[in-house]
């Protein structure tokens, strides 16, 4: 009677024990499911964060792309509604996540009931870092109780904001899979850059087209790295809209080349006669960004640039970046967005993004 007592109580508290831990994916030790680790921010917060976090909301649509690449099954809400253009890539799983809104900018604010009500164990913040970043997380999560982190992510550190990203995790391995492909992107791209004579281009938006991405800007980072960014102005806006000017003043820039954003004038630039002095539009050389699910030059400024990155070194250099396209994009969108492209699917996206003599020689 007493051996059977002692083995029940020795078999409770292993019990006891084994509940309160949880096998991690990557290691295979237990880890306890409250415990709790200090994680250091990319602005130097101290954070204290449970140890194996499995439910990840997200501050913004910046931090959306970067998180739906490394751990789509980890959030808990989406900041932006998906664009229609997506339904053809995402798995539809992800559609009917709640949406909790976004922490600066953008449509709406953070909605904080919704937040609160979906269990969310840390709120990740990614992109630049405002100049309030400090006091904004620390009274949001004083007044949540939930953990706010800010991992910094441009262009070219994209891949140590993958790092971070995967250490806050625990999701190394995965972490440093696509971390090691924006390196290796990001080198080649610098490598094409600085082995031609850029071209002078303006990146234009908004319905008359006389908004511009300007030089230096958050926005820029990739129209700087791979052209000569005509639009030097005295205060380059932290907004994807870009800065406002008139048609005198893209007639003094006279740009060789054109981008224009998915929702611009592109489809009516060629007969507009405002434009047709522009050397761009004389000759030809004008085209629009691709965009699905996402524009791929930025708004959000997010990682989905690469993409952007790709298709613009080949287009402005294509004797220098002699890569397969439909390959480089299918590798993104395969492990970025988990989902395979068809070449028809790539030939849609790109249908108004390439010169003239590409379009010929595909054809």
């Amino acid at each position: 009677m007493k051996k059977t007592f002692i083995l029940v109580f020795v078999l409770m508290f292993m019990l006891a024990v084994f509940a309160g831990c949880s096998q991690t994916k990557e290691t295979g030790s237990t880890v306890d499911e409250n415990a709790t680790v200090m994680f250091t921010d990319s602005v130097g917060r101290e954070v204290e964060v449970p140890a194996n976090i499995t439910k990840v909301a997200i501050s913004g649509p910046l931090a959306q792309i970067v998180v739906f690449a490394l751990a789509p099954d980890k959030l808990v809400g989406i900041a932006s509604e998906w664009d229609a253009t997506a339904e053809q890539f995402l798995d539809t799983n992800y559609y009917n996540l709640p949406l909790l809104g976004q922490l600066y900018g953008g449509k709406g604010e953070l909605n904080l009931e919704t937040l609160l009500a979906s269990g969310a164990q840390v709120v990740i913040d990614i992109g630049k870092p405002k100049d309030t970043i400090f006091e904004d997380l620390d009274a949001l999560q004083t007044q949540t109780g939930i953990p706010f982190v800010h991992i910094t992510a441009t262009t070219e550190n994209m891949g140590d904001a993958y790092r971070k990203l995967g250490e806050l995790l625990n999701m190394t391995d995965e972490a440093e899979t696509l971390a090691a492909y924006c390196d290796e992107v990001y080198a080649r791209t610098v490598e094409i850059a600085n082995s031609v004579d850029k071209v002078n281009l303006l990146y234009c938006l908004g319905d008359a087209g006389l908004n511009v991405i300007a030089k230096g800007s958050y926005h820029a980072e990739v129209i700087d790295l791979l052209a000569n960014n005509l639009a030097v102005v005295e205060s380059p806006s932290s907004k994807g809209s870009g800065n406002e000017v008139d048609m005198e003043q893209i007639l003094l820039w006279n740009p060789d080349v054109i981008l224009f954003a998915p929702d611009s004038i592109y489809a009516t630039v060629g007969s507009d006669s405002n434009w047709q002095d522009v050397t761009a539009i004389k000759n030809g050389n004008y085209y629009e960004v691709p965009f699905g699910p996402y524009n791929w030059m930025g708004f959000p400024p997010s990682v989905q640039r690469y993409l952007g990155m790709m298709w613009m070194a080949q287009l402005l250099y294509p004797e220098t970046a002699q890569y397969d396209l439909y390959a480089e994009i299918s590798q993104y969108f395969n492990m970025f967005y988990h989902c395979n492209i068809t070449q028809e699917q790539f030939n849609e996206l790109i249908s108004n993004s390439i010169a003239i003599t590409a379009k010929e020689s595909a054809a």
